[in-house]
């Protein structure tokens, strides 16, 4: 069969090519009627529309450029799923880049999306950036950008976060009425949101119940748990105290599994020993050994709603003053890791 255009609608229904257009994308300015005699037949006859043709017609590539630290993360592969599930019912196309906690990576892979015309990008910073400057002056230009879960408070646009002091309220907490008074946190550079934010939940949950911050029980991991070397010294450091730590939280996936590997080659029982709770969204916590207790986010929805702000400021450009911040409530899944809870 023939590809069947516009033209050929338009042709057999008797109607003018731009009526048929309208009718295609849903136009108010179409009646019901003629809607759906034109949608019926471009579905008998299997139209399909030309992306190249529409994205010069409508000044736009109906691409998004999608920046995050790494694929092989499950909450970001869990919220690139929720970006496509929604840009594709949308009609839109999404290139995915990984700055491997890169700021150099970031910039570039930034840069060639803008060079390839993307309509929007939807970002999650690297643990390296600290400066903005790249983004700034594309949204001075008129590109759209939402931040998805690491987000500049300096800029102002849309950005979908988790609750994550409500997060690690909840985990520490826990790690407290389970009897631990000596509680260590993993975290990542100080200078990224989810840092401060869960840092800040850790630190009040501890005040709340008569614990004493001590900064010595605090690690911040340059490469957010990527560098098995990192993790070993750092965990070792810990553990080495004069008090070492009776409970450890860790604030991201990498840290938590890490964490876990390492306390088992270090022979420390958990949760004899230590207990263990961490942020992460994998499938096979519960396949661990022990079972691991998990801070998991709604990465899914976290990815859709993102997707759904960043197509408002693409197709209402008028109304980028009013911007959100989304924050998702988080959920704790308590498993033997934490025994005694």
């Amino acid at each position: 069969m023939e590809t069947i255009t516009i033209k050929d609608i338009a042709k057999a229904l008797h109607l003018s090519t731009s009526t048929v257009s309208r009718a295609l994308r849903n136009s108010y300015e179409i009646n019901p009627e003629t809607k759906r005699l034109v949608t019926e037949y471009a579905q008998k006859m299997q139209y399909r529309p030309n992306p190249i043709a529409l994205s010069l017609r409508e000044s736009r590539s109906k691409s998004i450029g999608v920046i995050i630290p790494e694929i092989a993360n499950n909450f970001f592969s869990q919220l690139i799923n929720g970006i496509e599930s929604v840009a594709y019912d949308l009609g839109y196309y999404v290139v995915i880049f990984q700055s491997h906690e890169s700021y150099e990576r970031e910039v570039a892979h930034t840069n060639f999306l803008v060079s390839r015309k993307v309509d929007g990008l939807l970002i999650s910073l690297s643990s390296l950036t600290t400066n903005l400057l790249h983004f700034q002056e594309l949204m001075t230009k008129g590109l759209p950008i939402v931040f998805m879960d690491r987000v500049p408070n300096e800029i102002a646009t849309h950005k979908v976060v988790a609750d994550n002091f409500e997060g690690s309220y909840g985990a520490t907490q826990h790690l407290i009425r389970a009897g631990r008074r000596r509680i260590a946190h993993l975290t990542s550079p100080i200078y990224l949101s989810i840092t401060t934010e869960r840092l800040a939940g850790y630190r009040k949950a501890l005040e709340d119940h008569g614990i004493a911050f001590d900064e010595k029980y605090v690690r911040y991991f340059a490469h957010g748990g990527k560098d098995e070397g990192e993790n070993r010294d750092g965990i070792r450091a810990l553990m080495q105290l004069p008090e070492p730590p009776d409970a450890i939280f860790s604030a991201s996936d990498r840290l938590s599994t890490g964490c876990l590997a390492v306390l088992q080659n270090e022979k420390v029982k958990v949760p004899e020993q230590v207990a263990l709770v961490g942020f992460t969204n994998s499938g096979v916590a519960d396949l661990f050994n022990p079972p691991l207790t998990t801070v998991v986010q709604p990465a899914m929805e976290m990815g859709q709603q993102a997707m759904n702000l960043l197509i408002r400021l693409i197709e209402h450009p008028q109304a980028q003053n009013n911007f959100e911040t989304m924050a998702f409530k988080t959920s704790l899944n308590v498993r033997e890791s934490s025994a005694g809870a």
